[in-house]
């Protein structure tokens, strides 16, 4: 299988990384940005044998099965539907749109040319998390609350290696897109009650530095969001699981329980990484034809509720 990656910033050379763990795929072009050197830098590394110069020469590659987009959140949408008009399947970095329209256009899309589509919500393949969902879903435990702190600092405009962009990241249809979607899969329920508030707007890169967001599904579990890119301290994201029968913290691919102690989650997939574990779904879609997880369909009422706790805002 043969598939091509738009944008090799922070999570384009993420996937790389995480492809080449994988049997039967090949990165076959890359694509990305005005810096031809970095570009054929990364190729090299990669051994990737083809840099092209945008998208449209990547989806006119006629042995190219799929594409993968890392590029600027403003794009994902417009490129994704190119991808599936062009008849490749495709995987969007989350979030696959900044506004509800765009991910409600690109599910009647892939709907209608049946096509994998699917957004990188990664929280869905941590070990850690699938740890949490597989308990949930045996009734071992029931989520009361989820608290999520996701801290960045972010001042100037630069990425998750701290590489100078061209583009503004969004606390809301970006960052808390992941938290609102995990909460909506563990508990199975889609928010009945959103809260949302800003504060301040940055004066130089004009989005807000700083969100908190409430969500309560009927069942009663409550989900409360912090979000800045003021801080300065420990960064990511970070998960408070309280449930009825024991809290528990998880980070990325580590977990541990409420006394600090660590949960072995190396047995839950056969990776402890998460992209691996996102891309892998996303190519075995590809060869058998399951929906994967993450696909555009099932992640779908996250940006429903998104677009909710922005007019809250």
């Amino acid at each position: 299988m043969k598939v091509g990656i738009a944008g090799v910033g922070a999570f384009g050379l993420k996937h790389l990384d995480a492809i080449a763990c994988i049997d039967g795929v090949k990165v076959a072009c890359i694509t990305g940005g005005g810096d031809t050197a970095r570009l054929a830098a990364v190729a090299s590394r990669y051994r990737v044998p083809k840099v092209l110069p945008s998208l449209e020469a990547c989806l006119a590659e006629p042995d190219l099965d799929a594409m993968i987009l890392c590029g600027p959140t403003q794009v994902h949408a417009a490129q994704a539907l190119a991808c599936l008009d062009a008849g490749k399947h495709v995987q969007i970095e989350i979030p696959m749109a900044d506004n509800l329209a765009g991910a409600r256009a690109l599910v009647a899309k892939q709907k209608e040319t049946g096509l994998v589509a699917m957004a990188g919500h990664t929280r869905r393949y941590n070990p850690s998390h699938q740890w949490m969902h597989q308990r949930i879903q045996r009734g071992e435990l029931a989520l009361q609350q989820l608290d999520v702190q996701t801290y960045f600092f972010r001042r100037t405009n630069v990425n998750a290696q701290g590489q100078p962009r061209s583009w503004t990241d969004h606390l809301l249809w970006h960052h808390a897109c992941h938290s609102v979607d995990l909460f909506q899969y563990q508990t199975g329920e889609v928010a009945q009650h959103v809260h949302g508030m800003q504060g301040p707007l940055s004066p130089q890169l004009g989005i807000a530095m700083g969100m908190s967001v409430q969500l309560k599904v009927a069942s009663g579990a409550l989900c409360t969001l912090s979000l800045s890119f003021n801080n300065q301290g420990p960064q990511g994201s970070f998960f408070r699981y309280i449930c009825d029968n024991g809290t528990y913290l998880a980070r990325y691919d580590e977990l541990v329980d409420g006394d600090g102690n660590l949960i072995d989650v190396s047995g839950v997939d056969v990776s402890l990484n998460g992209i691996e574990l996102q891309d892998r779904d996303f190519f075995a879609a590809i060869g058998n034809g399951h929906e994967p997880s993450s696909s555009v369909a099932r992640v779908l009422p996250a940006y429903e509720t998104l677009d909710r706790i922005e007019k809250a805002l």
